[in-house]
């Protein structure tokens, strides 16, 4: 089977080319570090199959960051039969840069000019006949956004395959270097190794890693530089030869691109125009958050527009109330309409929970169905496993579907339209001084996925320091599994005092960022480290979602949630329901009646004097909601499923109004959720990235940070509900020692700066 690489800078297009031809459910991306590591599919158009490898986008193939390590060994190492370079048409020069580089490795290379048909659109003129005959190799015009010409770029990658090709070198034989380059590359040559021609460019430019592996060479170029001096950079061989690549394309290139004549002022391109608001630097952030509002708003709440909090809108006909409440009448009008997700999420509980229903009637002997039925498979251990234990928590896990898959459609929007790099680029410019850059916030918005894929993109991340920083305030930022627990939270809320379920989940996601931006305040008061990543990240130019991209997004987050709900969290669900169910009762060993007599409840009892201290495990069934919380280590999903064994007392009470919580008591209780260990997969992922001592600060950082905020939150809140003048005053004191600690941070940090700036 034949192999071709795919590699090019971040936000070519690259990964949805992969997506294109593969059919794969990648997840596309807008910011580099999404793909840290090479990903595989199969392009089946061809008279043989072609196996396709998605190489992470670099800029360069010198060894600075993993991504880079990554591509190169591919190319070289592997030798792939193809490398397809995606080059961005609307950026020539900056993407030709990474060509000149593969350009002078001994593999078969063709060229895949993206995003013609913006350029079209933008009334500029590419001569990819030129630019063909220039570079020495093919060029295909495609755009793998609308799947143009992709079959043709294949069909030429095919022949390209079928025939040897020798690197060729940018420098000419006048250039200083040109004699230097040959003599090594004739040397590495000498000694077998594939690709002289790169190594040798490499080695002059004493990249770290030929330095290494051709530690005798170097004084061959040691000796070149006493008789080398360049007026711009010295003996500065790498600073030299990249200059050179740039002097190379732009004298070769040039008229290649013509751009579209637009009168003494160069017309500004919409997405420009867009960036004028989006990114604006007073008005950026606060639009990023009333668009975050409305996402949760659209997904969470029980009230759409406030119509009936603020219009008093109310619905009395029955058949409206039944179509928006899933068969929900009750007898009473309905306040306001629900949104969305809610409506989604009301129509999913009704199928599962006749879903269910079938099932205890199956159990039960085929008795009268509902109730009795219900009773009836409940008095038997086999049905109340398969109804009680298995089917109810996953009824609760899953009913949450629509709203996960709608609020994972919101963000796939964000992505494919290219907000999503913006926000990077919003948060990095506001939050910098504070000792948090963009570059460490891309795993930190990557986390609102999954924490595991976010905490191995920490890797892009030069500095042990903040990479240690990011992997510990990774659990600020609420991941998907997470999501379950906000939607019962969401209708709990309604029955706790707070009435707005989407106000709720919208304060945990934001509150996330803002806790984890106090955080790295004090993680920098108490630390005397100043550095923050030089971030550098290029906006791509806004566009419509494809359905196909941000359908592939979602089929990816929903069979991985079906295949978890169907394997780790319904075997979970068997352990508890076995501790759950059977316990000493009666002087003996046998199924309970009584909960409180549970081998879970043992269990739990003595667990819940720990977390006394965060409120919400205080009271008859604080055992219940520590329980649920420890069992989340294994999967978040795992605490509503839990929590569903405890408090759902059948199809026509949701568990949502048995489970007794304050305001404050379901904040503190949210929070130590949101900031607790991690599940499993996670725990082991950070414990790979980190050093055995920095793994266990982070465990300690986890555990300290949640249950101590937790028990802040909740103790607090008590406070103004007995006496709020304390509350206030308290508040106002926890607000100031915020203001002085910050002001401290970016004070010393400006000093830092100005220190680096007189050395420099």
């Amino acid at each position: 089977m034949k192999r071709f690489a795919l590699a090019g800078n971040p936000n070519c297009g690259k990964t949805t080319l992969f997506n294109a031809l593969t059919g794969s459910t990648a997840h596309v991306g807008n910011w580099p570090g999404v793909t840290v590591d090479k990903k595989t599919g199969q392009y089946k158009k061809l008279d043989e199959t072609v196996e396709i490898v998605d190489l992470p986008g670099i800029y360069s193939l010198s060894p600075y960051t993993p991504e880079e390590i990554v591509s190169r060994n591919y190319i070289l190492d592997e030798a792939p039969d193809c490398v397809i370079n995606i080059v961005d048409a609307t950026n020539l020069e900056r993407n030709l840069y990474l060509t000149t580089q593969i350009l002078e490795i001994d593999v078969p290379v063709v060229i895949a000019l993206n995003m013609t048909d913006i350029v079209s659109k933008n009334g500029d003129k590419l001569n990819k006949d030129e630019l063909s005959k220039k570079l020495g190799v093919p060029v295909v015009e495609i755009s793998a956004l609308k799947d143009y010409n992709i079959d043709a770029l294949m069909k030429v990658a095919d022949e390209a395959s079928k025939a040897p090709r020798k690197g060729n070198l940018i420098l000419n034989s006048e250039d200083p270097l040109y004699h230097l380059v040959n003599d090594c590359r004739i040397a590495i040559e000498y000694r077998g190794i594939k690709n002289p021609l790169f190594h040798a460019v490499k080695l002059v430019e004493l990249d770290e890693i030929e330095a290494k592996d051709h530690e005798d060479l170097i004084p061959m170029v040691e000796e070149f530089k006493k008789t080398f001096s360049n007026d711009t950079f010295g003996t500065d061989f790498e600073a030299y030869i990249a200059d050179a690549r740039y002097q190379y394309i732009s004298k070769n290139f040039a008229n290649v691109y013509e751009k579209a004549q637009t009168g003494e002022k160069e017309e500004k391109t919409k997405s420009d125009k867009i960036d004028r608001v989006m990114t604006h630097r007073i008005w950026g952030l606060p639009l990023f958050i009333v668009i975050m509002f409305f996402i949760f708003h659209f997904t969470f709440a029980e009230d759409l527009f406030y119509l009936n909090a603020w219009f008093g809108v109310e619905i009395h006909n029955e058949g409206f109330i039944n179509f928006l409440t899933g068969m929900g009448y009750e007898g009473e009008p309905l306040a306001g309409i629900p949104s969305l997700g809610v409506f989604l999420q009301n129509w999913m509980g009704w199928f599962s929970g006749h879903f269910i229903a079938g099932f205890q009637w199956i159990c039960s002997g085929f008795q009268e169905y509902g109730d009795v039925a219900a009773e009836a498979a409940s008095a038997t251990w086999y049905g109340s496993l398969i109804c009680d234990g298995i089917l109810n928590g996953l009824d609760a896990v899953c009913s949450f579907i629509p709203q996960i898959m709608l609020l994972f459609l919101f963000i796939a929007i964000l992505e494919d339209t290219g907000y999503m790099a913006r926000i990077a680029f919003i948060l990095d410019r506001a939050f910098r001084k504070f000792g948090l850059s963009g570059k460490a916030f891309i795993p930190m918005l990557t986390g609102f996925g999954c924490s595991v894929p976010a905490i191995m993109a920490t890797r892009t991340l030069e500095n042990e320091v903040e990479k240690n920083r990011t992997i510990r305030l990774m659990t600020c930022f609420s991941c998907g599994a997470k999501a379950p627990i906000w939607g019962l939270l969401a209708a709990v809320a309604t029955y706790a005092g707070f009435g707005y379920g989407d106000v709720f989940v919208f304060t945990i996601y934001l509150g996330g960022i803002v806790l984890a931006i106090i955080l790295a305040i004090f993680m920098r008061v108490f630390t005397k480290d100043t550095y923050v990543s030089p971030f550098i990240m290029e906006l791509p130019q806004y566009h419509l979602p494809q359905p196909r991209n941000v359908g592939a997004h979602l089929w990816e987050k929903l069979k991985h949630y079906v295949i978890k709900a169907a394997t780790i969290i319904a075997a979970s669900l068997v352990v508890i329901w076995f501790l759950q169910t059977f316990g000493i009762e009666n002087g003996g060993w046998a199924m309970v009646e009584n909960m409180d007599n549970s081998f879970i409840a043992y269990i739990g009892k003595a667990l819940q004097y720990i977390f006394y201290p965060c409120g919400w495990a205080i009271g008859a069934d604080g055992w219940k909601h520590t329980v649920s919380s420890i069992t989340g280590l294994v999967a978040k999903e795992n605490v509503v499923g839990t929590m569903a064994l405890f408090f759902n007392n059948g199809v026509e009470e949701g568990m949502e109004e048995t489970i007794q919580f304050t305001s404050y008591g379901l904040y503190s209780f949210a929070i130590f959720n949101l900031l607790t260990f991690p599940c499993f997969a996670a725990i082991a992922t950070a414990k790979a990235e980190q050093t055995k001592k920095e793994f266990l600060k982070t465990l300690g950082f986890w555990f300290g940070i949640s249950y101590g905020l937790s028990a802040l939150v909740y103790w607090l809140g008590a406070l103004w509900a007995v006496a709020w003048w304390a509350g206030m005053i308290v508040t106002l004191a926890l607000v100031a020692f915020l203001v002085f600690a910050a002001y401290f941070v970016v004070k010393r940090n400006k000093k830092a700066s100005s220190i680096v700036a007189l050395e420099a």
